[in-house]
């Protein structure tokens, strides 16, 4: 059957578009306080004049690039060998109240993008952009499989390309006030977005081997949004629409002996529809929306023995609101809540399927169930100012979530949490924060569907029971007005106290250290470093008992430097250092039941040195040019990839791996407007 793809706006993303919109950005703040009878001539600033015509910066940008893996082009933006050029802006445009922007940004690279705006304050604005993306996962992947217009034909001559994306994305918009026309705060927005995506990604099938191909990429995903805008005095409101369409314009794949044997992406489509608000009572903040969507599949299916339907005609109806409320109740103290509901109700066609056991057909039929999932979550919040400088925060946060026909049909979540802000020390600031959270719910496997194929004792570990701990610190130290400090801390633990098989333990701790320091006018020095450790416990199943520790381990470090007080303040000279490093480790603990021992899984490690130099020199007020250099040392080691034939009846794309060095040298050439 076509496999299910997620829909490119999902339920999550059209609910942050709706939280997001512009109905929700209400400003209540002393702009809008009752002005009319104040004589603001008074206090006008005579000398405030916004700058009229052009003004910014113009540039172009040529290079070369010195590499054997194109993985480098995550890095520096581009990564072929060979000669690099692009554009560089950065225009405005005011004349009369009328208003226009032009940015860019190596516009002509792998890497790079372009946007232009133009309207009239107050009445209306048109924007356009466009941008490149290209990212590469591998690169000199071996394949023999060729594919062709649906077909993947093996052949004896292996071909090396890599695994890189490539996407293009462009998109219009459109505002405009009715303001001034209607009497009233009415405005209106509208907007479409396309990308076109391309390349090549890595894909699996068993056929009757395990293999693993080059899949070719073409496809391509709308965006629509529109909506409207009506403002009081103290309130304003929002009706909005939101869409996507997702279109795969490759076929499903097959081989010479066998038809359709990999599934292609199938097509799909998201509606969604919002009415949001907020007023203000007093001290008091009142907010709410209502959001209601469809997405829908509906494609042929790959037909084999035993399969009903012709094509799937997929159906999820989505349902989400909010309320919150906001007030002060005197100057030390301020309450908050909300309620948030959300229901995925799935719709798709349910149909009879034949029930194989082993190899022999049982002759009995069970229909595919569509599942349903419901969500209720409830804050409140509370913050009260202690004395000048110290402020208490407290909150509850309660999370209940019902699913039709899963492992656990309900998981309720209780979480305690609390900061403390202080800003009464001089040069200090300080912030911590601790939290505490249970997760319950009914007995697991309580109905017929799961209960029956699945191991009793295990536990998916986002449906077991957990209780999770968490503190947290930061500190900003500004010891001299040259020199500041910040240090943040934090650690985590959650313990799945319920689960026999599963993962039962898992602890997230880190830190980060940043300092900057202006040394003198002209010079200024920063440096940074970060690391974070995750450790979790696993246990194995009954037939083999086990126990794996997986170690994560991460760090960052990062120095740089300018310089601008050379040949009389013409010259600039620049330094950044970063080195990250990752590692990945999983042993394991037990006998198997044939009592051999398991060895260990294989590790994961890699590692990037990065260097960039620049000198910038300003040939006159206008004109200034740029030399940059950029290094990058990357190296990594996967046990999951293994070279072709190396083990037997599996074919690969090689050794994916990278160890590479890569250069590129950048002359930049810029033009300032006055």
């Amino acid at each position: 059957m076509r496999s299910i793809k997620p829909f490119s706006l999902n339920l999550i993303t059209l609910a942050l578009l709706g939280t997001c919109s512009s109905a929700m950005a209400a400003n209540f703040g002393i702009q809008n306080a009752n002005t009319a009878n104040i004589k603001t001539e008074r206090y006008e600033c005579k000398r405030c004049v916004e700058p009229q015509g052009y003004r910014g910066t113009v540039g172009a940008s040529v290079g070369y690039v010195d590499t054997d893996d194109n993985h480098a082009i995550n890095q520096f933006g581009t990564g072929d060998d060979g000669a690099i050029a692009g554009v560089n802006a950065d225009l405005a445009y005011q004349q009369s109240g009328y208003k226009a922007k032009v940015q860019a940004h190596q516009l002509g690279m792998d890497n790079g993008f372009v946007s232009m705006e133009a309207g009239k304050s107050g009445h209306y604005k048109l924007d356009v952009d466009y941008q490149t993306i290209t990212t590469n996962q591998y690169s000199n992947a071996a394949t023999n499989l060729w594919q062709n217009n649906g077909m993947l034909t093996p052949s004896d001559q292996t071909r090396v390309l890599d695994l890189e994306l490539q996407r293009q994305r462009s998109g219009i918009g459109f505002e405009y006030d009715f303001s001034e026309v209607m009497g009233l705060g009415l405005s209106s927005f509208a907007r479409y977005d396309r990308e076109e995506k391309t390349g090549h990604r890595s894909a699996s099938l068993t056929s009757p081997r395990p293999t693993n191909f080059a899949e070719a990429v073409d496809e391509t995903t709308d965006k629509f949004s529109a909506g409207i805008v009506v403002d009081g005095a103290n309130w304003l409101s929002e009706l909005s629409y939101n869409g996507s369409r997702y279109d795969n314009n490759m076929s499903d794949l097959s081989l010479p002996y066998a038809y359709d044997v990999y599934s292609a992406t199938p097509d799909n489509q998201a509606h969604q529809v919002s009415l949001s608000g907020q007023y203000r009572l007093a001290s008091s903040v009142f907010s709410g929306r209502v959001v209601t969507g469809r997405m829908i599949q509906d494609q042929d299916l790959i037909q084999m023995s035993g399969n009903p339907i012709q094509n799937w005609d997929g159906q999820v109806d989505t349902l989400s609101s909010n309320l919150a409320a906001s007030t002060r109740v005197s100057s030390r103290l301020r309450l908050g809540a909300s309620y948030d509901y959300s229901k995925r109700d799935n719709r798709s066609s349910v149909f009879d399927f034949a029930q194989y056991e082993f190899d022999s057909m049982s002759g009995a039929f069970k229909q595919n169930t569509p599942m349903d999932i419901e969500r209720q979550t409830f804050k409140t919040n509370a913050s009260y100012r202690i004395a000048s400088g110290y402020r208490l925060q407290a909150g509850y946060d309660y999370k209940q979530v019902e699913r039709s026909y899963g492992e656990r049909e309900e998981t309720r979540d209780n979480e305690f949490w609390s900061k403390l802000n202080i800003r009464a020390i001089d040069k200090l600031t300080l912030d911590f924060g601790v939290s505490y959270g249970e997760r319950g719910g009914s007995d697991y496997q309580a109905n017929e569907l799961t209960s029956d194929e699945t191991e009793s004792l295990m536990r998916k570990y986002n449906l077991a029971d957990r209780k999770r701990t968490e503190v947290n610190a930061r500190a900003s130290y500004t010891p001299l007005e040259w020199l500041s400090f910040d240090v943040s801390t934090y650690y985590a633990n959650d313990d799945y106290d319920d689960t026999s098989i599963g993962l039962t333990q898992a602890e997230d701790y880190g830190y980060d250290v940043n300092v900057h320091a202006q040394i003198s006018k002209p010079m200024s020095v920063y440096a940074f470093a970060g690391q974070q450790w995750i450790n979790s416990d696993q246990n194995g199943d009954q037939l083999s008992v086990w126990h794996t520790e997986i170690k994560d381990e991460f760090i960052n470090l990062g120095l740089g430097a300018t310089y601008s007080g050379l040949m009389q303040d013409k010259l600039t000279l620049g330094m950044d250092y970063l080195f990250a490093n990752s590692a990945s480790n999983t042993g394991v603990n037990g006998y198997n039941s044939n009592s051999a021992n398991i060895n260990d899984y294989g590790s994961y490690y890699s590692y990037n040195h990065s260097v960039s130099l620049y000198g910038q020199y300003l040939i006159s007020e206008q004109m200034a040019v740029k030399l940059a250099y950029q290094f990058e040392r990357y190296f990594d080691t996967d046990s999951a990839n293994v070279a072709d034939g190396s083990i037997p009846g599996l074919i690969t794309l090689g050794d994916l791996n990278h160890n590479y060095n890569a250069h590129q040298l950048m002359l930049t050439f810029s033009y300032k407007l006055n």
